[in-house]
């Protein structure tokens, strides 16, 4: 995908919830959103109702580590925007209403704790983030920027801070950080509003360190009620401290060896205590920790440990049962703006939120929310894979994806491997149509070798173009690797020489120090990297074991796979040592990969010079769609990704219309005829070189080899025959590309008539299921709305019919494919408006049959002629064409005129839409020619 064009997620999550194992959680001023962060490095926002019902809505991605705190960045409750941190020191700020990323950095320290901090000056409020961590002081951070702006820094024992709590001053423009450090000293800076204004500045010191004998300090937290009480809570007891002189006022031990984690003021003479293993106590604070009362400080000085306060209420019981690896996360939090409830949250490592507002409870795990979707979302090849007699699809757990053929290679937890075109499985898996009702669609090819989970999946052709693209490559937890001829389906070679299950799969750099193109590598219980093991692959015929090295060789092996080796000084990359091994090991197909190469390079010379030739022009580069599997930790099955690059499909609707009047239908299986395959741009002109002299090549050369090279060149053809017969659907990868697109995209429901002509004149079709959109944001971080997100706007319709008030349309859609977020309107509505006035200058740009060319109803029974194969209509009528693009046109101006009317998106009025997606379209005609 190109870095600059317009990039939409669609993600088939599986019937598998993600696993969420929460490290951090924040719930936003208004209580109607909770933040969950993971130690997989993911976010999940979940929506809050006021009836306390919660509702997972996103996964945000882009921490690559464990997330360390979550906090506010923000005071407005129109525009809310949270931070995150994560231990490798990475911060980002996010768009809670969208997911959208907006600023990120990345720091050499790790924070542990992040407060939003306002203050105002004149008129003018801005944001602060103070941030403690393992390092000695406080970093202020701009809110906006996440620049460092200056530090609050210790003169006097210096060390990592605990925890920190703010102390807000309305009578004085001062306000205080208090700061407890790892060895129990409390510190104190003072804010004022010159303080406020530094930025690259000195540093600022505490004006106050005191030691309070709190060493492992979990937390503190200032009473808003009085303004004059300090709550630290510790791993061994908690104290309450006047926050005046910090004196002593009560300490409580903990019981039954029981860990403290966390506490806070729940009211002025009330705290609420929580432990390790996820219960948690109210206690009720005597008499000498009360401001209000005639005993306030009675106690100073007369003793360590205060009376033991009376136990109020405990929650001792965690919903769930089950084992958990971690310690569960528990925060209190409570209402700054209506409603003003007071809620204890509490999420765990099975991805579970539970929330109590006094005695009463919720709580919801990702996976239930996932099984209470009626229909269950979706996976990739879910319709595959349901065994007769079972509910539950058999797992995918590696997958790759090939661009060039428009084919997804899936690896299942039962030793299978599937090849299935991407686009027509993402449509049965998403949209209706009659393809439902057909057994074995779609059409697709099993390879079975492994004998139990494949783990991990390579395409090196994919890669680098030195290697065949007949071959995949597959590993698996039976200790063993298998090479595949993608077009026949044979199984050419298994290795299974190994210790252990086969992780992971690597092509390393093409002028990387390790001369042999292939190797994997295996881990062991007690060691990082147990055995790496090289295959030579220099082409389909010939393939072999090279090396199996352990240990320390096998750790340098993979390191010298980092460096950066010039080409200049990497004697194989030679053209005349090339030409020397070829001739010595007497190989016809590798003088032929040479020359091919060498004319390739000169062609891609002609074709250059040649700028008024425009039909001969390399093809565009860029995919239209990727399939990507992601996983949110390495025990999950995989989930997939469709990332639809508009500009790309635009591009090669273009291409492909100014390639008319002889259009074709592409198998995947042709593109092996094509040099370097067909992503590498094998055009007519090189195409006509390459034909000419390849007798001549063969006719020169075979002369200098032994006759078995004869036997080499029956055997391609006999592969080439026999990879026919297995071949699989043709298709048309651009247009079915656009039919899936649009199909997702289009506003269903909104037009009655615009549907049924969207539906037979123009062949698209409606989805069966929400569809989970995502947003990629700065710097790669990604959103992608989880198949629960609809649950909220049902909720909210079904409370309004209760109410006997008549529902707008906007009320309707607004929560569906459009209304999502402001953002993610505008990408939906400029991708409608660009594609349908592309379809709308095309010839015959209907959908009509695309997705079901040359495919029998059912399978032919045995002993039975098969069915004639039926093609697509052609559609010559000048009348039907007319017909077609006024469908186009219909579905440009009701996305164009309608939609944004109806969502109230008052800046994004008709003309400049319509401009924008003209533009867009000059744009890509200038890439196209």
């Amino acid at each position: 995908m190109s870095g600059n064009s317009l990039v939409l997620p669609i993600v088939l999550w599986s019937r598998n919830a993600p696993t969420h194992c929460i490290s951090s959680l924040l719930v936003m001023d208004d209580l109607a959103t909770i933040i969950s962060g993971c130690h997989d490095g993911q976010i999940c926002i979940w929506d809050l109702t006021p009836d306390l019902e919660i509702n997972p809505r996103a996964l945000l991605f882009g921490h690559t580590t464990s997330i360390t705190c979550l906090s506010k960045a923000s005071a407005s409750s129109d525009k809310q925007y949270m931070v995150s941190a994560s231990e490798s020191g990475e911060m980002c700020l996010w768009d809670v209403n969208d997911g959208r990323c907006i600023e990120f950095t990345k720091l050499a320290c790790a924070h542990t704790g992040i407060q939003f901090y306002q203050f105002t000056i004149g008129t003018q409020r801005e944001g602060r983030l103070l941030c403690n961590g393992h390092y000695p002081e406080i970093l202020v951070v701009d809110a906006t920027s996440l620049e460092v702006l200056y530090s609050l820094v210790s003169k006097i024992s210096p060390d990592w801070i605990s925890s920190m709590s703010i102390i807000r001053s309305h009578r004085t423009q001062e306000d205080t950080v208090v700061a407890v450090s790892v060895t129990g000293i409390l510190k104190v800076w003072i804010i004022t509003a010159e303080v406020s204004r530094m930025q690259d500045m000195d540093p600022v010191f505490e004006e106050e360190s005191k030691p309070i004998y709190c060493q492992g300090c979990q937390s503190i937290s200032f009473c808003t009620f009085t303004q004059l009480s300090l709550l630290v809570v510790c791993s061994k007891y908690w104290r309450v401290f006047d926050a005046g002189d910090f004196s002593l006022l009560c300490s409580v031990p903990s019981e039954n060896d029981q860990a403290w984690t966390g506490g806070e003021f729940i009211a002025a003479d009330k705290v609420i205590i929580w432990t390790e293993d996820g219960c948690s106590y109210i206690y009720k604070l005597p008499a000498s920790c009360l401001p209000a009362s005639e005993h306030f400080r009675s106690d100073v000085g007369k003793t360590a440990e205060g009376s033991i306060p009376p136990l109020v209420y405990s929650i001792a019981d965690r919903a769930d049962k089950q084992l958990l690896i971690c310690p569960p996360v528990t925060r209190f939090f409570y209402g700054r703006r209506e409603p003003f409830h007071k809620l204890l949250v509490q999420g765990d490592s099975a991805g579970r939120l539970t929330l109590w507002k006094l005695q009463v409870s919720s709580t919801i795990s990702l996976q239930e929310a996932f099984d209470k979707l009626t229909p269950l979302p979706a996976g990739i090849i879910d319709q595959l894979s349901v065994l007769p007699g079972s509910e539950d699809p058999i797992k995918v757990t590696a997958s790759v994806y090939i661009p060039s053929q428009g084919r997804l290679v899936c690896g299942r937890e039962d030793g299978s491997i599937i090849l299935v075109p991407a686009t027509q499985t993402a449509i049965v898996q998403l949209l209706q149509g009659e393809h439902m009702l057909r057994r074995g669609w779609p059409p697709h090819r099993t390879l079975r070798g492994h004998r139990n989970k494949v783990t991990c999946l390579l395409y090196p052709h994919q890669v680098s173009p030195r290697y065949d693209q007949r071959s995949l490559v597959s590993g698996g937890v039976d200790f063993s690797v298998i090479v595949w001829d993608i077009f026949t389906g044979e199984m050419k070679h298994i290795f299974c020489v190994h210790g252990g299950e086969i992780t992971q799969l690597l092509v390393p750099p093409e002028n990387c120090s390790v001369s042999l193109p292939l190797y994997h590598t295996l881990t062991h219980h007690h060691h990082r990297v147990g055995v790496t093991a090289v295959l030579r692959m220099t082409d389909h015929l010939n393939r072999a074991l090279d090396r199996c090295v352990m240990g320390i060789t096998a750790v340098e092996i993979l390191n010298a796979c980092d460096e950066a080796v010039p080409a200049a000084v990497d004697a194989l990359n030679h053209p005349a040592v090339n030409l020397k091994q070829a001739m010595t090991r007497r190989s016809l197909a590798a003088l032929k990969n040479m020359a091919q190469h060498k004319l390739q390079t000169l062609a891609t010379n002609l074709l250059a010079a040649d700028n008024a030739d425009k039909g001969n022009l390399p093809k565009y580069s860029h995919n239209a769609l990727v399939v990507q599997a992601m996983k949110t930790n390495l025990t999950d099955p995989d989930m997939h990704v469709l990332f639809f690059d508009v500009e790309a499909v635009i591009i090669q609707l273009l291409t492909e219309e100014a390639q008319r009047p002889s259009p074709t239908l592409v198998s995947p299986e042709t593109l092996q005829k094509a040099p370097g395959g067909a992503d590498k741009g094998g055009s007519f002109l090189a195409n006509k070189i390459f034909k000419q002299v390849k007798e001549t090549i063969k006719e020169n050369i075979k002369e200098h080899l032994l006759d078995e090279d004869e036997d080499e060149e029956e055997e391609m053809r006999r592969r080439e025959e026999k990879s026919k017969s297995l071949s699989l659907l043709e298709y048309n990868l651009t247009m079915d590309t656009a039919k899936l697109f649009m199909s997702c995209l289009h506003a269903w429901g909104l037009n009655g008539t615009l549907d049924e002509v969207c539906l037979s004149r123009l062949g698209m079709l409606r989805p069966h299921t929400p569809i989970s959109f995502g947003l990629i944001s700065r710097g790669g971080h990604m959103s992608l709305m989880l198949p629960t997100f609809k649950d909220s706007l049902l909720r909210q319709l079904a409370q309004g019919s209760a109410e006997g008030r008549k529902l707008s349309v906007s009320e309707i859609v607004g929560k569906g494919t459009y209304g999502v977020s402001r953002a993610v309107t505008t990408q939906h509505l400029l991708s409608v408006i660009s594609l349908a006035n592309t379809l709308m200058g095309m010839t015959n740009a209907t959908f009509v049959g695309e997705h079901m060319k040359k495919a029998p109803a059912r399978p032919p029974r045995p002993g039975t002629p098969e069915t004639p194969k039926k093609t697509a209509p052609q559609v010559s009528n000048p009348a039907l064409q007319g017909q077609i693009k006024q469908g186009w046109s219909q579905l440009a101006a009701m996305h164009c005129v309608m939609l944004p009317d109806l969502l109230g998106l008052d800046k994004f009025r008709p003309p400049l839409l319509e401009m924008l997606a003209r533009r867009w379209q000059d744009r890509c005609l200038e890439v196209r020619y």
